[in-house]
């Protein structure tokens, strides 16, 4: 059966030039249709309303690497749209009633954030203040930049809200991104070429004069009608996953105090890439990082030595990923003033002890795994004369990963410091607190 897709049109309108903008939300003028398209070489429309867009406003932007390639930085003051699942971008605001109607400002690109992660950029990436870093599932990388403390981290904030909250169904986003399997193909080849496109027009008519009406009953049916998620769930349809999965229910449910995908690629990194420059500082391609992120929640057998998993910063990348999208930190939310309490003790041997007492409260499966990852950052460093890692870069990659308050506040760049020092000194004192 061939799939259906969605389409929606939306009137996005910024604020007039001079005026201060009441709201973010869309202006309501019409519903706009819903149509489908490819259900059995037909077309359908239902009329369903528009949602107003989530979050707009002027940041500066640009691209770093597209579609896995690296291109030139080039900073654009640029209207963005944030609207479902996708992040709109125009050189200007346009005028008039829509924001990307007419042909006044129109779109200059979008960007799909189903399959993407957002974090703080590091200075090596920018050295402006303020900057988040945008990575999509098709390997496109962005910096988003704002001079305005409190706008970038609402921007951060909204970004990875949409990021998680769209995150079962990147899997399906990705299954689109995979081309077809090559039986398909070669059966399209072998169609009868009699069948000329005057005999799809004409059998796509009768097919719509006939069925279209109760088609259309049936998809509004299913749409007003389908299950949540957690019914699906529930029911034992969606199998629980690796990413985005609690650190204890995954311990839980594999049995083991470290989750298993976490030691496998620690144990690949250690026997192929210690030696590799600018191990975990470097970023990999995220749209093969992203289909491996699928085969592993898919309970796929994964084989890191396996060709196509061959850089070894897609398997760092998928590390890191793994921690930035458990539901709650390494380090957790409640740990987290602690933490930092601690790290600023001026009483060096009393800030270790603080610290290590600290980890000793958290919950079993974080400590183990705490345990193992940060003894294979110290492999890591101890290779640093190869692969140029020192003690502080580790600390800055992984500072934001494991350890972040649960709301961000206008201590952003404070808090940042505190994380990369809280990592640094467990690094340094890891034989104090874990032992030998």
């Amino acid at each position: 059966m061939v799939p259906w897709t969605l389409r929606r049109e939306y009137n996005l309108s910024p604020p007039i030039s001079g005026e201060a903008p009441k709201s973010h939300s869309l202006e309501r003028k019409q519903q706009e249709p819903i149509v489908l398209t490819k259900w059995r070489h037909s077309t359908y429309v239902l009329d369903i309303s528009d949602k107003p867009s989530e979050k707009c406003g002027v940041l500066n932007v640009t691209k770093i690497t597209e579609h896995g390639k690296k291109v030139r930085k080039n900073w654009a003051s640029t209207w963005t749209v944030l609207q479902g699942s996708s992040l709109l971008f125009a050189k200007g605001q346009g005028s008039g009633t829509s924001w990307f109607g007419g042909n006044q400002s129109k779109p200059e690109f979008t960007v799909d954030l189903r399959g993407g992660s957002v974090e703080w950029a590091s200075k090596e990436k920018s050295s402006k203040k303020h900057v988040i870093e945008l990575k999509t599932r098709v390997g496109t990388e962005l910096l988003i930049q704002s001079e305005i403390d409190s706008v970038i981290n609402d921007w951060f904030r909204a970004l990875s809200e949409t990021i998680n909250t769209h995150a079962w169904e990147s899997d399906e986003a990705i299954e689109e991104d995979m081309p077809e399997s090559p039986g398909s193909e070669k059966h399209d080849k072998e169609k009868d070429p009699r069948d000329s496109k005057k005999n799809r027009v004409v059998k796509n008519s009768s097919m719509e004069s006939s069925e279209q009406k109760k088609t259309r009953v049936k998809l509004k049916k299913f749409l007003t009608r389908r299950p949540t998620l957690q019914a699906v769930r529930d029911k034992g349809y969606i199998k629980d996953q690796v990413f985005g999965c609690s650190l204890t229910a995954l311990c839980q449910r594999e049995g083991t105090s470290v989750p298993n995908f976490v030691k496998m690629c620690i144990e690949h990194v250690e026997n192929t890439g210690l030696n590799v420059d600018g191990l975990y500082r470097v970023s990999g391609n995220l749209a093969v990082i992203q289909k491996l992120r699928f085969a592993v929640n898919h309970d796929e057998k994964v084989n890191l030595d396996d060709s196509k998993w061959e850089d070894i910063h897609v398997t760092t990348g998928a590390l890191k990923m793994l921690f930035r999208e458990l539901p709650e930190p390494l380090f957790t939310y409640a740990s987290f003033n602690d933490f930092v309490e601690a790290i600023k003790n001026s009483d060096y041997k009393q800030r270790v002890q603080s610290i290590k007492d600290l980890i000793k409260q958290l919950p079993k499966p974080n400590q183990e795994t705490m345990k193992v990852l940060f003894k294979h950052l110290k492999r890591v460093i101890d290779h640093g004369e190869v692969n140029r890692m020192t003690t502080q870069s580790v600390a800055i990659v992984f500072g934001p990963t494991l350890l972040r308050p649960e709301i961000e506040t206008g201590n952003m760049a404070v808090h940042m410091v505190y994380q990369n020092q809280i990592v640094e000194l467990i690094l340094l004192e890891y034989e104090n607190i874990f032992g030998r």
